[in-house]
């Protein structure tokens, strides 16, 4: 397992310039532990909450908005507690993952009732500029009902800079946007962390998470699995197996070519017939398994990776 002291972090507990802290928080719902025993630092910048599906990063970002108490541990914001505390909320803007729009409501009503309930001063003018940043003006007294999910999630996100808070924590911010969308999202957020803001972004993306974030933790299973800058975590998840299935007309004869090649750890032949490759090299091993194929007669007629999925990728670094 990577920890916080295996890679560069965000800043040692104590530092002054943290802005979020999470010192050995856990979460629990009766017998099931959503959260357990995580303790970090966030500071000015972009921060990239990475994990699989259901790996605890929305608890923990309800936790840090004080939407949800802890079990155990402690959160602060700027020091300060960020359970029951009003005056600190006004200074953070939080974007679900899931849309909590009502879809009659025009796209301008729906910033302005969001600034109203922060109160906004001359609300007319920060809507505007909210909606400006969006860039969805043009789209501003449409119902909601009528936008895609993309423009929905970038009106939401009017509707959470609209009183200009100086911490921005999202979830899944990114979901349902078109490419064109997400790079204008994207230098939203760059553009708005330069100012000295900081950010938080959930994503279950590594791409995401690459392009954006200064600052990676990784939650997996509830646990802090590794922190640091994108090339620390991206090193370890480079250095994992990975599993490849092959299915030819000759499968006894092509593992046994296979098994010389560097790019090769080990080779079995499954049940089915089919050889499962495992490998740290898979780039190396995409070029070499059709010469290899060829210059052996053999047939390849599938090739499929078997770690496909979050849960095994980030699954290896808790298991390291």
């Amino acid at each position: 397992m990577t920890n916080a002291s295996d890679a560069p972090t965000n800043g040692a507990l104590g530092s002054q310039d943290a802005v979020i802290k999470v010192e050995n928080v856990s979460r629990w719902f009766g017998n099931v532990v959503s959260v357990s025993d995580v303790s970090f630092e966030i500071k000015p910048g972009i921060t990239g909450l990475l994990g699989p599906n259901g790996a605890g990063k929305t608890t923990l970002l309800r936790m840090i908005t004080g939407l949800a108490d802890v079990s155990d541990g402690k959160v602060t914001v700027f020091g300060e507690s960020v359970r029951n505390n009003p005056a600190l909320y006004a200074r953070i803007g939080v974007m679900s993952e899931h849309e909590t729009v009502y879809q009659f409501m025009k796209g301008r009503d729906f910033v302005k009732m969001m600034g109203q309930l922060r109160g906004v001063k001359d609300i007319d003018n920060a809507v505007d500029k909210a909606i400006n940043l969006v860039d969805l003006s043009d789209a501003a007294y449409r119902p909601m009902g009528t936008y895609s999910r993309g423009m929905r999630q970038r009106m939401r996100l009017a509707a959470t800079l609209v009183h200009e808070p100086e911490i921005l924590l999202l979830d899944e911010p990114l979901n349902g946007a078109d490419p064109r969308q997400r790079v204008h999202f994207q230098n939203l957020l760059l553009s708005y962390a330069s100012l000295g803001k900081t950010v938080v972004l959930s994503s279950h993306i590594l791409e995401e998470v690459e392009q954006l974030a200064d600052t990676v933790l990784l939650i997996v299973n509830g646990k802090l699995a590794a922190s640091g800058d994108f090339h620390a975590i991206r090193a370890a998840l480079d250095d994992r197996p990975y599993h490849v299935r092959v299915i030819s007309d000759a499968p006894r004869d092509l593992a046994s070519a296979l098994v010389k090649l560097e790019s090769v750890d080990a080779v079995n032949v499954d049940p089915e017939g089919a050889i499962v490759v495992l490998s740290r090299n898979v780039r190396d091993l995409q070029i070499e398994l059709p010469r290899l194929a060829k210059a052996s007669g053999v047939r390849v007629r599938r090739v499929e990776p078997l770690d496909d999925s979050l849960e095994s990728v980030f699954g290896y670094l808790v298991d390291r």
